[in-house]
């Protein structure tokens, strides 16, 4: 073990994340500072979501292009991100308590900013200094949970975590979209300081003292953390813009490309050769948490892949509007809230492996059932997919976080919790900039095959002009009039069928994903079922 390791020890396991005072029994008092914990993760998700539901309205606002907009999202994601891995370590030298009370104080004044902003710089720094705060809510929620919860009790404690990362994105939209449709866009950022000021009280009165461990500055592991920064800050700014930007097509993406593989590679190589890491990247040779994360960057694939696809093709090809979208989308989370204490149940006597798989089989699944969508496919037909969904999730999130944990040692916990809590949203970012650009260049692919059908020689093309002439005519346009607006009336239907079919084929793709990670789960060693 490091010497950073082993001062951690003797930091994390201080009254500040005390275990409960037997292994049956976990007081009221203890239970309400978990929640307040998992209050934390699932604000910091949510902010992502909610605010990408008003973006339009929060760059017209601010006088920003389309483009400049999308930096709004990107700024707290690329804060969070860099912050994740980094939360263990510096909680180590601050103390648990100190530290997350900071920063939830932090992300209150961070928010009330955002909402006082004036303009798109300013938004754009407000932002940061939220992701900076909020990116340390995720881990920290876990830490808590796996230090202050005695192992007959952590399921219980990832069941709650599990819902903080999928029940946000679900709600987000939604409430993104009546706060903004009802009180303006401004109102998406005061309604988050009710429950984060109610979650600094509960970890205020929960989280017992802990003294401050400022050597571990001195020994610092600062390029570590400098080359680690940097490249997972490139490679989002790059994930986020590529697709705007053609990708390698632009030096800016280039530069970023280069920028963050080499900074990644220096920092894994730091980490694994220095001694004293920040972050212990050799927990990936153990084979359960190696296989777990991979299984865990298939789920950000799927979980934010699907929030991200699913609201493009409601808006895009039936028009709806976030509100609309929300309540398609609310169908994911509501079923994971009746499913999540059955899966508790069942993890006393089914092997974890074996439900882990049934849910990467239902999720895929899920996905499956959305490859045959037409122009038809609004709310009822997508609505058993999205249940399927959120039936699947609580399946996989809850066994994944314990057989990951399982063998993890009191001092590695802020390790672990960094690297599950990054990799997974990793998974999401490069997922949604991979679909993205699949999208792309789906359609067009689409796009031409059905152009080669429509010619002016084939008699049903020259049917359905003729239709759309006679139609517009009779709405009192003059022949010329006539033709041309029939004219694009086909390449509008063409178009739309083409994006259909690029939309149907994105869900192929994380179907597919899904159902290759069984193989992962295949190789995983038998953990001990949790008896709770």
């Amino acid at each position: 073990m490091s010497g950073a390791s082993a001062t951690a020890d003797d930091a994390t396991t201080e009254p500040s994340a005390a275990p409960a005072e037997d292994a049956s029994h976990v007081s009221f008092g203890t239970w309400l500072t978990v929640f307040g914990g998992v209050l934390g993760a699932f604000i910091a998700v949510l902010n992502i979501h909610i605010t990408n539901a008003s973006l339009k309205d929060i760059q017209g606002a601010l006088s920003a292009t389309l483009q400049e907009g999308s930096f709004i999202s990107t700024a707290y994601l690329t804060a969070e991100v860099i912050v994740i891995p980094m939360t263990g370590w510096l909680a180590m030298v601050f103390g648990l308590r100190r530290y997350m009370l900071t920063n939830v104080a932090f992300f209150i004044g961070a928010t009330l900013l955002c909402a006082m902003a004036w303009n798109l710089e300013s938004m754009l720094v407000f932002r940061t200094l939220a992701g900076l705060a909020g990116g340390t809510l995720i881990p920290l929620s876990f830490t808590i949970i796996l230090t202050l919860l005695p192992p007959s009790k952590q399921a219980i404690g990832m069941g709650m975590f599990a819902l903080t990362a999928t029940q946000a994105p679900t709600i987000g939209p939604t409430m993104g979209g009546y706060l903004t449709e009802t009180f303006g866009w401004q109102a998406i950022f005061y309604l988050q300081i009710i429950p984060t000021t109610i979650m600094f009280a509960i970890l205020w009165r929960g989280l017992k003292k802990s003294s401050m461990n400022l050597s571990l500055l001195k020994n610092g592991d600062w390029y570590g953390m400098i080359t680690m920064a940097v490249g997972l800050g490139a490679m989002i700014i790059m994930l986020e813009e590529g697709e705007r930007k053609d990708w390698l097509e632009s030096d800016f993406i280039l530069r970023g490309t280069m920028l963050a593989i080499t900074c990644l590679v220096v920092f894994v190589a730091i980490e694994l050769k220095g001694k004293q890491p920040f972050i212990n990247l050799r927990l990936l040779k153990r084979r359960n948490f190696l296989l777990s994360n991979m299984v865990g960057i298939v789920l950000g694939l799927g979980l934010y892949g699907s929030v991200f696809i699913m609201p493009m093709y409601l808006a895009q090809v039936h028009g709806y509007n976030a509100m609309q979208i929300g309540l398609v989308m609310m169908w994911v989370g509501l079923p994971q809230l009746i499913v999540v204490p059955i899966v508790l149940r069942l993890m006393k006597v089914i092997d974890l492996r074996v439900l882990m798989a049934i849910g990467v089989f239902i999720f895929g699944l899920s996905c499956l059932m959305n490859i045959y969508m037409t122009a038809d496919y609004a709310h009822d037909h997508l609505l058993w997919p999205n249940v399927v969904r959120g039936l699947g999730m609580p399946f996989i999130m809850v066994p994944q976080n314990i057989i990951a944990t399982a063998e993890i040692e009191q001092e590695q916990v802020g390790s672990a919790s960094g690297l599950l809590n990054v990799l997974r949203n990793l998974g999401g970012a490069v997922g949604i900039a991979a679909l993205a650009t699949f999208l792309s260049v789906r359609q067009q692919f689409h796009s031409n095959h059905i152009l080669e059908s429509v010619s002016a020689y084939n008699p049903f093309t020259l049917e359905r002009l003729q239709g759309f002439s006679n139609y517009f005519s009779g709405l009192g346009a003059d022949p010329e009039l006539a033709q041309q607006q029939a004219l694009q009336a086909v390449d509008a239907i063409a178009r739309r069928e083409s994006f259909i079919m690029a939309y149907n084929d994105c869900f192929y793709l994380m179907g597919a994903a899904f159902i290759i990670s069984l193989g992962f789960i295949a190789f995983m060693k038998k953990v001990p079922t949790p008896d709770h």
